[in-house]
C-alpha cells in the first residue's frame, strides 16, 4: 500500500485522539460514582423489600392482636357469667358448684394465657414499628446520599462528553483528509490491536515498545516513503519519523 509520508504521519494524530477516546470511555465506565450509585440503588432496593415485609408483618400482627383481644374478651365475659351465677347463689348442688367453681379458674388461667399472648404480640408490634421507623430513616438519608451521587456522577460525564465531543470532532477532521484505504486498514488494526499506528522511533516501534534488529530497520530505511510499512511484531502500520 502507498500513501504519502503526510497521510501516515496523520495517522500518528488519529492515534492519539483514538487513545485519548479510549481513555475517555474507559474513564466514564470506571468512575467511583457509577459503584457509589448502584451500591444506593441496590441498597434503597432492600430497604423497599424490607419495609414491604415490615407492613405485611404489621399488618398480620393487628389482626393477631385483635383476634387475641376476643378470645380475652370472651372468657372474660364467660367467667363474669358464672360469678354472678354463683353470686346470685343459682346453684344449688354441691357437685354443680364444685364443677362451677373448678371452671371459673380454668378460665382464669386461659384468660392469663391469652393475656400473655396479646402483650407479645403488641411487643412484636412495637418492634415493627421501631424497625420500619428506622428503615424509612436510612431511606430517606439514602434518597439524599444518592441525589448527591447522581450530581457528581452527571457533572463528571458532562466533562467526559465534552473531551470526547472535541475528541471526536479532531478526528473526523483527520479522518477526512486520510485516503480511504489507509483509513480503512488503520481502523481495522485498531479494532484489533486498540492502536491502529505507532511511530518508528530510535529504531524502536513505539506501538509494542520492541527494538526493530539491524536487517529490518535497513529494509524500512530504504523502502520509499510512501510505502506503508508494517511492523513485524504487533503488525500495527509503523510511521516514520525523521529519526527513525
Amino acid at each position: 500500500m502507498k500513501a504519502s509520508p503526510q497521510a501516515q504521519l496523520k495517522l500518528l494524530e488519529l492515534a492519539e485522539l483514538d487513545t485519548e477516546l479510549s481513555r475517555l470511555d474507559h474513564r466514564r465506565r470506571t468512575l467511583p460514582e457509577n459503584a457509589q450509585f448502584e451500591a444506593a440503588q441496590q441498597r434503597d432496593t432492600e430497604l423497599r423489600d424490607e419495609l414491604a415485609a415490615l407492613e405485611a408483618r404489621d399488618s398480620d400482627l393487628t389482626r393477631d392482636q385483635a383476634k387475641a383481644e376476643r378470645d380475652v374478651d370472651q372468657v372474660r365475659s364467660r367467667i363474669e357469667r358464672d360469678r354472678a351465677r354463683l353470686d346470685a347463689g343459682q346453684v344449688s348442688s354441691p357437685k354443680e358448684l364444685e364443677n362451677l367453681q373448678s371452671e371459673i379458674v380454668s378460665l382464669e388461667r386461659r384468660q392469663g394465657d391469652l393475656e400473655e399472648v396479646v402483650l407479645e404480640v403488641m411487643e412484636q408490634a412495637e418492634e415493627v414499628t421501631r424497625r420500619s421507623t428506622a428503615l424509612s430513616a436510612e431511606q430517606a438519608a439514602l434518597a439524599g446520599r444518592r441525589d448527591e451521587i447522581a450530581a457528581r456522577r452527571d457533572a463528571a460525564f458532562a466533562e467526559i462528553d465534552e473531551q470526547a465531543g472535541k475528541a471526536r470532532d479532531g478526528r473526523a477532521a483527520i479522518a477526512g483528509d486520510l485516503p480511504a484505504d489507509l483509513l480503512d486498514l488503520y481502523d481495522r488494526l485498531r479494532v484489533q490491536h486498540g492502536v491502529g499506528a505507532a511511530a518508528l522511533r530510535n529504531g524502536r516501534c513505539e506501538g509494542c515498545h520492541l527494538s526493530l534488529n539491524t536487517v529490518d530497520l535497513g529494509r524500512i530505511r530504504a523502502a520509499p516513503p510512501d510505502e506503508v510499512i508494517r511492523c513485524e511484531e504487533c503488525r500495527r502500520i509503523l510511521v516514520r519519523e525523521q529519526n527513525a
